[in-house]
């Protein structure tokens, strides 16, 4: 780890420790708006795939949403969806071999990523911009969400009509919001539990659901897409053991494809994964 990120760690430690003690509920206010904060990838690196495709822009709940629409119109339309601290434009490689298949291609920076507006985002908002990017742009008969953007499209679509005819990939999802707190916390070096009380209160009150709720486990149980699930053995960031245990579930419309070495952020850049994916799609 890079000396400035074990100093910024350290000091947010501190600052959250001694908070903690003055006031809690400040101190868990603090620390959900850092875990809905996505890290600053600076300058967005344009891919050629997009620079030729249709802007797209809207605007949810006062931000700027910004993406881009590619082989339109086609019937048949595919949604791309990032993960946290990314954006659409390193999903530029699915893009010609989905355009190839005569399938219309959408992608959009969710909020406070990419070129969109905004500070912080959580899975409900995220959640929230796939519904409203389909109410204007779709019907979506497919989607292919990346880690982040697996937990907010699951979310969407106990929402939406749908049926086994729709797609859905997850590329190492966010499974359990639990797991991504926990690890967040440990990564922080944050120990105290009742700092993480106040944190799991701010996420009830303002959603009136448990932590645990925020579940791709128990959202699949409500979605009748036909999904293919790609995780990673070597994820240290969405951690296979919560894949597995959905796995576990032996759900009929979901299969799984297990690889080994490509971590969290390689797995979707992976040849064999691209085509395992494009083709189920």
């Amino acid at each position: 780890m890079k000396v400035q990120k074990k100093l910024a760690f350290a000091f947010i430690r501190t600052k959250l420790n001694l908070l903690t003690i003055v006031n809690k509920r400040k101190a868990a206010e603090e620390a959900f708006a850092l875990f809905c904060t996505p890290l600053s990838n600076g300058t967005v690196k344009e891919s050629a795939v997009f620079k030729n495709a249709e802007p797209l822009e809207f605007v949810l709940d006062g931000k700027k949403i910004k993406g881009y629409r590619c082989n339109y119109p086609q019937q048949h339309k595919i949604l791309l969806l990032h993960g946290f601290s990314s954006y659409s434009h390193k999903f530029d490689k699915y893009v010609l071999p989905l355009v190839n298949k005569n399938y219309e291609v959408m992608a959009f920076d969710a909020p406070a990523h990419g070129n969109s507006e905004g500070k912080t985002v959580n899975a409900v908002e995220y959640a929230a911009m796939i519904k409203k990017v389909i109410s204007l742009y779709g019907p979506v008969q497919g989607f292919l969400a990346h880690s982040f953007g697996g937990i907010a499209v699951c979310l969407a679509l106990e929402e939406l009509p749908h049926d086994e005819n729709i797609k859905l990939v997850l590329i190492a999802p966010a499974t359990e919001t639990k797991s991504a707190v926990d690890g967040a916390f440990v990564m922080l070096g944050i120990k105290s539990n009742t700092l993480r009380k106040s944190f799991d209160d701010i996420i009830f009150k303002m959603s009136g659901k448990e932590t645990a709720w925020f579940s791709v486990r128990r959202a699949l149980k409500n979605i009748k897409a036909s999904v293919l699930w790609v995780h990673d053995e070597d994820d240290d960031i969405t951690p296979v053991s919560d894949a597995l245990k959905v796995k576990e579930d032996n759900l009929p419309n979901v299969q799984f494809m297990i690889t080994k070495g490509l971590g969290h952020s390689k797995i979707y850049r992976d040849a064999a994964v691209k085509k395992a994916v494009t083709d189920f799609l």
